[in-house]
């Protein structure tokens, strides 16, 4: 194993709650929703409408060099890119395509966990409209295709492929090196993160663009998880619906966004005089190997991932520092608001933990952001990074009837100022995926 270290220098969203890193997350500690009514196109059929939607979102605001390709993209991509040009920016990197003097392009590459594509949803159903012989009861193919040929976007189809946001990422940024792309549901972002941390560990790249990017809210992506079961169905009260750990939950609210981290060798950071925001310091990934529909009922995956992130960064989570205060300051909770998986995840936490996991606070900021899906982790983490620098967590809104089976410290209803007890210096992210992929990114304070 290299003993080179990973770390942080600039991180980048685009979020419902807004793009801008630090007014983003003076609104998650303030406690505002992100969630309303979906207004992409008519829901109102639909038995959830609500949303955490991103408005006033344009490419060029972000990424001025954005040229016709990437504008034709998917919107899914243009988050990516847009986050990632933020990122570059903030990692004192310059503009995207300016490559900096000093890093090779070819020892620096991409992973992303990006969602797929959107459907060309109004030209799809055209052509399932015209191709339907209402008499027969049966597609004409021939007419299906005709429509097809005659409205569908060459691009618009090429663009639903999920590596497509790689490639406009690397041609943008002029990286030559790595470049991958996982779609592992909900943990996508996460596990891409910490993949390419082991990347840059190994030796293989001194420089990642890690994180993830997804949009699900339009008419296909919400319809199937509604016939699921899996969404709240609090029409009434939309900016409430999110509730994870609360006893009334009835569901997760879907988001959309992007989150992207620079992550660096320590060597390579300071060669530049990059600014380190903070390190990477363990990732650990596992699966439920359970049901495809259903988490391990023991949170033995969850379990896992967090334990692994724990080992790969030396930190015993049974310990107390002088004080008698747990290593790990903050979780930052997958916390999605379903039944099962605030339940599940509590009893992970719990597994690993032992009788400290009440001491440990474990919040979610998808109460606010709602679930960006495969772009959650890679925000989530931004979050735990902002913690570190800050010495605030944010809160788990809408906890107003605690469910006796989430009984741990989930920062109820108000962001919580842990400065008076030494500030946040170690957190992990968790982030677990449909099908039981579970993953875990644990970053601290750097020290020399």
């Amino acid at each position: 194993m290299s003993d080179r270290r990973v770390v942080i220098t600039g991180m980048g969203w685009i979020t419902p709650l807004g793009f801008d890193l630090d007014g983003v997350w003076r609104r998650l500690l303030a406690g505002d929703s992100a969630i309303g009514p979906v207004t992409r196109f008519d829901a109102q059929t639909f038995a959830t409408n609500f949303g955490a939607q991103i408005h006033g979102f344009t490419l060029r605001d972000h990424l001025p060099s954005a040229n016709g390709t990437h504008e034709q993209a998917g919107e899914s991509t243009k988050y990516a890119l847009a986050a990632a040009a933020n990122a570059w920016r903030h990692a004192g990197l310059g503009e995207a395509g300016e490559m900096p003097a000093g890093l090779d392009p070819e020892r620096a590459g991409v992973y992303m966990g990006a969602g797929e594509g959107t459907l060309d949803y109004a030209a799809f159903m055209a052509a399932n409209v015209a191709g339907w012989d209402h008499d027969k009861r049966a597609l004409d193919s021939v007419a299906w295709a005709r429509q097809a040929y005659a409205g569908m976007s060459a691009t618009s189809e090429v663009e639903q492929e999920p590596h497509l946001t790689v490639s406009h990422m690397a041609t943008a940024f002029g990286l030559r090196g790595p470049a991958f792309n996982c779609m592992t549901a909900c943990a996508a972002s996460a596990q891409a993160t910490g993949e390419a941390a082991e990347i840059i560990k190994r030796g293989d790249a001194d420089l990642m663009l890690a994180g993830g990017s997804h949009m699900m809210l339009h008419p296909l992506g919400m319809t199937g998880f509604i016939r699921l079961t899996a969404m709240s169905t609090r029409r009434d009260d939309p900016t409430h619906a999110s509730r994870p750990f609360d006893a009334t939950r009835d569901g997760f609210v879907m988001g959309e966004g992007a989150g992207v981290l620079v992550l660096e060798d320590l060597e390579h950071a300071r060669a530049r005089g990059a600014r380190i925001l903070a390190e990477v310091a363990g990732y650990g990934s596992t699966a439920d190997a359970f049901r495809i529909t259903d988490i391990h009922p023991e949170g033995k995956g969850a379990a896992g991932a967090m334990g692994g992130a724990l080992r790969e960064a030396g930190i015993d989570p049974h310990a107390t520092d002088d004080s008698g205060r747990p290593l790990v300051h903050y979780i930052s909770a997958h916390g999605t608001g379903t039944k099962e998986n605030d339940r599940i995840e509590t009893l992970g936490v719990k597994a690993v933990f032992g009788e400290l996991a009440p001491r440990v606070p474990f919040s979610s900021v998808k109460s606010m952001l709602g679930h960006l899906i495969q772009a959650a982790g890679a925000v989530e983490l931004i979050t735990c990074v902002k913690a570190i620098e800050t010495g605030w967590i944010p809160a788990t809104m809408n906890l107003e009837h605690p469910d006796p089976e989430c009984d741990l410290d989930h920062v109820p209803n108000a962001a919580r100022d842990l400065n008076p007890v030494g500030g946040v210096d170690v957190c992990l992210s968790n982030s677990f995926g449909f099908g039981g992929q579970n993953d875990t990114v644990c970053v601290r304070r750097f020290r020399d």
